[in-house]
C-alpha cells in the first residue's frame, strides 16, 4: 500500500462522462493510486510539500524543476540516447532497467525533497516534520531503506544518492541564495515606500509609481483561525533575475539586463498616464461586478468564452468541440458567482501548490484522463507511443523547466520596475480626489476619473437621507467607489465563509481586493504578473508536449460544489464548472482571475501572457534536444561515465564523453 498523501485544498479529480474533469475545492485526502508511477509518485509528494511549506512561487518552481531534473537524470541513466541535465552518467548494461530505474528515480526524489524541505539551510518551513514523516514512510512502504546514503557503486540506490547530490550542489550555485534561505543582500532591494497599514484608512507614498509593502495589525486570524502576529511585509525573492535559467541565454535579456522583457509599466503622472488610470478603473469596475444577488448572468462555456487572441480580452468562444463535432453546451451563471470562484479557484497564494504547482497538478489530470480515454501518449504528439512513466518523466521535466524559466522572468521584470499594487495605487489615488474635472471638486490631476454609477464625488446632496452615499455621510468631498464590501470603512473586513459581503458604495481609500484581509496582497511588486507568466508558459508547453491545444476530449474543467468553492465568504449560489476547450483558455483564465481578485491590472497581466508565449516554446524546444540526445548539457562533477561499456559498444550505441 502507498502513502496517503494529504492535501490542503484540492483533493484528488475526477472526470466525468463527456471528458469534463471535476474537482471540489475543499480540505481532503488523495489516496495515491497503486498504478501511479514512481516520478508522479514523488511529484504528488513534492506538491504536498509545498502546500504546507511558505508561500514562495519563484522558490517552488524551482523545487519543481530541480526534483523534476534529478528525476529526468536518473531515467536517463539508463536510455543510451538522451542527454542528462546535470550528472552524467549511464548505466547501460541493467538487467532489469524498469526496476532500477524506479529505485533510482526513488532516491534522486526523496533525497532532493528531503533537504530542500527538511535537512538543508532552507528547511525551516511550517511542515517539514510532517514532510519528513511522509518521505520516509513513503520509502519504506516502496521497499527502499531511507536511511541508506551511500554514494558508492553501482546500485540504482547509490546512483540516485549521486544524482540527487549533484543537482544539491548545482542548486548552491545557482544564484537562489539557496544557503541563505533565499533572502535578499542586506541593503537591496529596499522599499521606496513606507508600509501601508492596511487597517487604515488611505496611505503615505514617497513614490506612487513604486511597490510599497503592507503593514498588517494584530487582533486578526488566518483562513485556519490561527491568530496572525502584527508584521510587515518584506519583498520576496527581488533578486531572482539573477537565478540560473533553464533555457534562456544572455541574449535573451537584452541591454535592459530583463529576461524577454516587457519594457516599464504606465505611469501615474507620467508616459502612459491615460492607460494607469483606465488600469485603475478596470480594477474598480471589475470589482462592482462581485455582488452575486445582481441578477447579471453570463455563458461560461467554450460556447461563449476562450479563444481569445493573445493579449486580448474577447471571449470568442468556439462554434464545435473539435473532438465529438457537437458544440457545447452553454452554461448559464451568475456572473459574480463565476468571477469570485475564479478569482479563488486561481488564487494559489498560502496553503495551495502556487502557481507552478497547480499547473503540475493539470499536468497529472490530463495524463490521468489520456489514459482514461486510451488517448496514446507520444512525446510531442507524434513518434512511438510511450510508457507512462517515460510520459512522466520528460512530460515534467519541459513543464518545470518552463515554469523556472517563467518565475525568473516575472520576478526579473518585478525587481527591476518594481512596481505599485492596485491596493496602494486605488487608495492613493481615491484619496487624492478626482481627475475628471479641473473646475470641480476635490480636482487632482494624481486622483481618479469619474465614471458615474461606479466612481463619484460625495456630495451633500448624494448624502441625503435615501441617496446611494447615505451611508457615507460625513465624508462629503471624498472619492467613492462601487466596489465589493471587503472592507466596509475599514473596519469590519468579511472573511467569513457563511456570508456575502456583497457590493456598495466604499471610501475610496478603503478599498482592497477580493481576498483574505489575512493576505490582501502578494509580498512583492506588481509588473509582470506571474500568474499570467507561469500559465501562458504551462500551455505553451502542454500544447507542444501532447501535439494539441485542446483539453482530452476537447473539454477540460473543474466542478465546484454550492456553497463548497470559496473561502472569502460564502458561494457560489449554486454549482457551476469552470470550464476549458483549450490549455490556452485555462492560462487567460487564470491571467485574468487576477484582474477580478484585484490583484493585478490588465498592464501587469498582458505583458506575462506575451513573455510566457516565448518562454514556453524555448523550454520545450531545449527539453526536446536532451530527450533527442542533441543538447549542449549543463556543467557537472565529472565527464561522462558509461557502465557496461563492453556491452554497449558491441551492441553500437554510441560512447560519448562530456566535458564538466
Amino acid at each position: 500500500m502507498t502513502r496517503m498523501i494529504v492535501r490542503s485544498i484540492r483533493p484528488r479529480a475526477q472526470w466525468l462522462p463527456g471528458a469534463l474533469l471535476v474537482l471540489a475545492m475543499t480540505s481532503a485526502a488523495r489516496q495515491v493510486d497503486a498504478q501511479m508511477t514512481t516520478a508522479r509518485l514523488w511529484n504528488e509528494h513534492l506538491l504536498h510539500a509545498i502546500s504546507i511549506d511558505t508561500a514562495r512561487p519563484t522558490v517552488h518552481a524551482r523545487n519543481l524543476f530541480y526534483l523534476s531534473a534529478a528525476m529526468y537524470d536518473a531515467w536517463a541513466a539508463y536510455d543510451s540516447t538522451a542527454d542528462q541535465y546535470v550528472f552524467h552518467e549511464k548505466h547501460l548494461d541493467e538487467a532489469d532497467v524498469v526496476a532500477a530505474r524506479n529505485k533510482a528515480i526513488s532516491y534522486a526524489a526523496y533525497n532532493m525533497i528531503l533537504y530542500r524541505f527538511v535537512t538543508g539551510p532552507a528547511g525551516v518551513g511550517p511542515g517539514r516534520s510532517d514532510t519528513e514523516l511522509n518521505l520516509r514512510t513513503q520509502m519504506t512502504e516502496l521497499g527502499y531503506d531511507p536511511d541508506f546514503t551511500s554514494t558508492i557503486g553501482n546500485s540504482p540506490a547509490a546512483l540516485g544518492n549521486r544524482i540527487a547530490q549533484a543537482l544539491i550542489d548545482h542548486g548552491l550555485q545557482d544564484g537562489a541564495n539557496e544557503s541563505g534561505n533565499y533572502a535578499s543582500q542586506p541593503g537591496t532591494f529596499a522599499p521606496v515606500n513606507p508600509p501601508l497599514t492596511f487597517e487604515n484608512p488611505g496611505t503615505v507614498m514617497n513614490d506612487f509609481n513604486r511597490w510599497q509593502p503592507l503593514h498588517f495589525l494584530g487582533n486578526r486570524i488566518d483562513q485556519f483561525g490561527r491568530p496572525i502576529n502584527e508584521a510587515t511585509q518584506k519583498n520576496l525573492t527581488p533578486f531572482w533575475g539573477e537565478v540560473t535559467p533553464f533555457a534562456m541565454a544572455d541574449a535573451d535579456r537584452g541591454a535592459s539586463g530583463v529576461y524577454h522583457d516587457q519594457g516599464p509599466p504606465p505611469q501615474l503622472g507620467g508616459p502612459g498616464d491615460a492607460t494607469f488610470k483606465q488600469d485603475a478603473v478596470a480594477m474598480i469596475r471589475y470589482s462592482s461586478q462581485l455582488d452575486p444577488n445582481d441578477g447579471v448572468m453570463i455563458d461560461i462555456s467554450p460556447a461563449s468564452r476562450g479563444n481569445s487572441q493573445l493579449g486580448s480580452y474577447e471571449q470568442v468562444g468556439y462554434t464545435t468541440n473539435p473532438e465529438t463535432n457537437l458544440p457545447y453546451a452553454p452554461q448559464l451563471v451568475k456572473q459574480a458567482d463565476f468571477a469570485r470562484v475564479m478569482a479563488e479557484f486561481w488564487a494559489d497564494g498560502p496553503h495551495s501548490t502556487a502557481p507552478p504547482g497547480h499547473w503540475n497538478e493539470i499536468r497529472n489530470d490530463v495524463s490521468d484522463q489520456m489514459t482514461v480515454l486510451g488517448i496514446p501518449k507520444r512525446i510531442g504528439g507524434a513518434g512511438p507511443v510511450v510508457d507512462d512513466l517515460e510520459w512522466d518523466v520528460k512530460g515534467m521535466f519541459a513543464l518545470n523547466g518552463g515554469l523556472h524559466d517563467a518565475a525568473i522572468v516575472a520576478w526579473n521584470h518585478k525587481g527591476v520596475y518594481d512596481s505599485v499594487r492596485p491596493i496602494s495605487f486605488i487608495r492613493f489615488m481615491g484619496q487624492s480626489g478626482q481627475s475628471s474635472d479641473p473646475d470641480g471638486p476635490s480636482y487632482d490631476p494624481n486622483g481618479l476619473p469619474l465614471e458615474p454609477g461606479l466612481i463619484e464625488v460625495i456630495t451633500a446632496e448624494t448624502t441625503a437621507p435615501g441617496q446611494r452615499h447615505a451611508r457615507l455621510a460625513g465624508n462629503e468631498g471624498k472619492i467613492a467607489v462601487r466596489s465589493w464590501r471587503g472592507a466596509v470603512d475599514g473596519v469590519a473586513p468579511f472573511d467569513d465563509p457563511s456570508e456575502i459581503g456583497g457590493v456598495d458604495w466604499i471610501l475610496a481609500e478603503n478599498w482592497m481586493p477580493y481576498q483574505l484581509s489575512s493576505f490582501v496582497t502578494p509580498p512583492f511588486p506588481g509588473r509582470v504578473s506571474g500568474h499570467s507568466t507561469f500559465s501562458r508558459t504551462a500551455a505553451e508547453v502542454m500544447t507542444l508536449l501532447t501535439g494539441t491545444p485542446y483539453f482530452p476530449g476537447g473539454l477540460g474543467g473543474y466542478h465546484i460544489e454550492m456553497g463548497g468553492g470559496l473561502n472569502f465568504e460564502y458561494g457560489p449560489t449554486t454549482p457551476l464548472d469552470l470550464q476549458w476547450a483549450t490549455y490556452f483558455d485555462a492560462a487567460d483564465q487564470a491571467a485574468l482571475s487576477r484582474i477580478w481578485g484585484g490583484i493585478h491590472p490588465p498592464s501587469d497581466d498582458v505583458p506575462g501572457r506575451l513573455a510566457g508565449h516565448e518562454i514556453g516554446p524555448a523550454a520545450w524546444n531545449l527539453a526536446s534536444r536532451f530527450f533527442e540526445g542533441t543538447a549542449t548539457p549543463e556543467p557537472a562533477s565529472g565527464a561522462l561515465v558509461l557502465i557496461g561499456v563492453a556491452s554497449t559498444m558491441a551492441t553500437g550505441l554510441r560512447r560519448r564523453v562530456k566535458s564538466c
